[in-house]
């Protein structure tokens, strides 16, 4: 029980708990005690006092307790090892929400990944369809955010492909053609049939956040559309 409480506060004060226990909820045992044990043997390299001459003092003090971390990881078993990592795992690391964006534009892939990191969320970017349905089956996201027009599949392709393998999945699309009546026609018919909510660009951040918020917490009852020019 010491040896973990040491161990739990040497990992702490190295920066090293938020990591593992991130790396723990998403890949699992073997790959957090991968991380602990090279981790800190890295960081033993870094701070050697032979390669840190000017900083002599706080390399030895860091070395020590790094040596420190070593005797313990060596006198503790693997499964005391993980539950150390595992201790207050959802007070400290919530798993984010997961949200797909699916967009050819350049600037607007970056403008989306940018805001819906700084929101917290886990993001993925995708550059057209094909490559969307690929990352949709690896990142398995709460959220797809998707341009209706796009090269080599349609966003409702796209979606139409992903809900072969979940039925339920929650999309927002966002396009700039909803002047054009035959494909507004195709998206109308998506949308009642489905309840997706849409975006029309350009539109207000802070509106779309909002709206990501809510459908994320909640659902919608009914479409929604957001069309708020900036």
């Amino acid at each position: 029980m010491a040896n973990s409480i040491d161990l739990e506060k040497e990992l702490i004060y190295l920066g090293l708990l938020d990591k593992a226990r991130e790396i723990y909820s998403e890949l699992g045992d073997r790959a957090v005690l991968s991380y602990i044990r090279s981790s800190y043997r890295l960081l033993s390299k870094v701070y050697h006092p032979d390669l840190n001459p000017k900083n002599m003092v706080k390399a030895k003090m860091i070395q020590q307790r790094l040596n420190r971390v070593s005797r313990l990881i060596s006198n503790m078993k693997d499964e005391e090892l993980v539950e150390v990592i595992k201790k207050g795992i959802k007070k400290h690391n919530k798993r984010k929400k997961k949200i797909l964006v699916v967009e050819d534009e350049f600037g607007l892939q970056e403008i989306f990944r940018d805001v819906f990191l700084m929101e917290g969320y886990d993001v993925r970017v995708a550059v057209n369809g094909d490559s969307g349905f690929q990352v949709y089956c690896e990142f398995e996201p709460d959220l797809v955010v998707t341009d209706v027009v796009m090269p080599k599949m349609s966003g409702m392709e796209l979606i139409k492909k992903i809900r072969d393998t979940n039925s339920q999945v929650k999309v927002i699309y966002i396009s700039g053609f909803f002047g054009i009546n035959r494909l507004k026609r195709k998206l109308d018919e998506e949308i009642l049939k489905y309840g997706y909510p849409t975006l029309s660009k350009p539109f207000k951040i802070s509106l779309m956040l909002d709206l990501v918020r809510d459908y994320l917490k909640n659902g919608l009852d009914e479409p929604a559309s957001v069309n708020v020019f900036v």
